[in-house]
């Protein structure tokens, strides 16, 4: 079915009319990436690939070199394929821009045009901004050899630029959708910065804790730990604080009392 799809959306463009527009996904004003002139079919699907890893599906192709479709865009996108199936192809970026409200041109290179330069985040902070006001917004991709040329960025709001290695300024199309992909999932999707992953376990409550805490400070002061005496209440804080700052689940807790008993049996017959 893809590939009929695909022969009759290439009839079309040959015939110079323009492909029909992207189905409806499931948010119809998240940014469209527009591919411009890709060279490589692989790029392309590493880029549809990237887009679908972090909840984007609208990807526009225009003026590829290897023609469309690419069976090798489709291999490589691995998965993400059927976000290749409505990427047109667009005979230029007009065209593939036409429905958009704000366009966004990624580029490394310094351009002799007066226009916003962006840091990703500011970039896909502005999307989310004139999506949430009902606007469609298109990012641009130049081809993989130059990127983008000066008079495809005279036709964006705004450049988008990454703040890269100046001796090593050139980023792999996939990378550069990547980026800007990810950029736009960080902001719109509501991520705790760090959880604890339980596997299963129950964490071990405070009385718990502070028994665990009894137990090592009766074993350390039997062992002679706390010396000098005139140190042992600072040492003893410190070890208590360990125990609260290690988030330790009740079975860890239950293993170190295990450990503690095991080592008094075979220090001390009859210890407990």
């Amino acid at each position: 079915m893809g590939r009929r799809l695909g022969n009759r959306r290439k009839a079309r463009y040959l015939a110079g009319m323009k492909p029909n527009p992207d189905p409806a996904p499931p948010d119809l004003l998240a940014p469209t990436f527009v591919l411009v002139r890709p060279q490589m079919g692989e790029n392309i699907g590493a880029a549809a690939r990237a887009m679908l890893n972090f909840g984007l599906e609208r990807i526009r192709v225009v003026a590829p070199r290897d023609g469309w479709p690419n069976p090798r865009a489709v291999a490589l996108a691995s998965g993400a394929g059927r976000l290749l199936d409505f990427a047109g192809p667009y005979p230029d970026i007009q065209a593939a821009i036409a429905d958009c409200d704000y366009v966004l041109a990624t580029t490394a290179r310094g351009r002799e045009l007066t226009k916003p330069v962006l840091t990703p985040e500011r970039a896909m902070a502005t999307a989310r901004a004139l999506r949430a006001a009902g606007k469609r917004v298109a990012v641009l991709f130049g081809p993989e050899r130059a990127g983008l040329e000066n008079a495809d960025v005279a036709l964006a709001n705004a450049i988008v630029s990454v703040p890269v290695n100046p001796d090593f300024a050139s980023l792999n199309l996939g990378q550069s959708v990547l980026l800007l992909a990810y950029e736009w999932r960080r902001q719109t999707t509501a991520v705790a910065p760090e959880v604890l992953a339980l596997a299963g376990k129950d964490m071990a409550s405070a009385l718990e804790v502070e028994k665990l805490g009894d137990h090592f400070e009766d074993r350390l002061t039997a062992a002679g730990f706390f010396y000098p005496d005139t140190k042992a209440p600072g040492m003893k804080i410190a070890l208590r604080n360990m125990w609260s700052r290690l988030n330790l689940t009740r079975a860890e807790v239950q293993t170190l009392h295990g450990m503690l008993r095991q080592i008094a049996r075979h220090l001390t017959p009859g210890g407990s």
